[in-house]
């Protein structure tokens, strides 16, 4: 008796095949055609496995946020001290080197594009960013707990660091050759100890 495909893993082939004729060719130029050439399969086998092309669009933006949790989760390791870990999560999102992926980059800029244009893509996308943006101000938060400052910033501060993280990808993408190499993750950690200091104290 023959073995059954194994479903999840083919999905997550024709999302990554997604993922990578985003990042050169970007989101209009990739068709069925083109992600299934990349995946090394036939196009009906695209839509057994997805309704649309829209649907393993939305997955890939799933994909691509718990590929920057698992890089902070293997920088940070075990480390307590508030400081390293937000030092930590700068280096997994801004950084490169061991575990960067700029063929991510590219295809998350893509994909905010895309959130513009198309609600359901929007959602998850906003779901995404809402995560991150969680995250971010717990860990300010308790950089500015130790240093016995107001956190009543902490969530604002958060926001400005994810904009400036989402400029960083997007001139990462596009104008890569122009910017100073690793500038991104020292200059947003100068930001967010500068801003802390100018917290009021708690």
């Amino acid at each position: 008796m023959p073995r059954k495909p194994n479903t999840e893993a083919r999905r997550a082939e024709i999302v990554q095949a997604l993922q990578s004729v985003m990042a050169t060719q970007g989101y209009e130029k990739a068709t069925i055609q083109a992600i299934a050439k990349a995946a090394g399969l036939a196009p009906g086998l695209l839509h057994y496995h997805f309704k649309s092309k829209q649907e393993i669009l939305v997955s890939l933006v799933t994909t691509l946020a718990d590929f920057g949790q698992r890089r902070f989760e293997q920088i940070v390791g075990s480390a307590d001290d508030p400081m390293q870990r937000l030092s930590a999560y700068l280096e997994a999102r801004l950084e490169l080197g061991e575990g960067a992926a700029p063929e991510v980059v590219a295809a998350w800029v893509m994909i905010g594009a895309e959130a513009v244009r198309q609600a359901e893509v929007r959602e998850v996308y906003q779901r995404a960013i809402a995560n991150e943006l969680d995250l971010l101000a717990d860990l300010l938060a308790a950089c500015m707990q130790r240093q016995q400052r107001a956190t009543g910033s902490a969530r604002e501060l958060a926001a400005g660091l994810l904009a400036l993280m989402e400029g960083a990808f997007l001139l990462a993408s596009a104008a890569g050759a122009v910017m100073p190499v690793g500038y991104a993750s020292q200059a947003a950690l100068r930001y967010a100890v500068l801003s802390m200091e100018t917290a009021p104290p708690g």
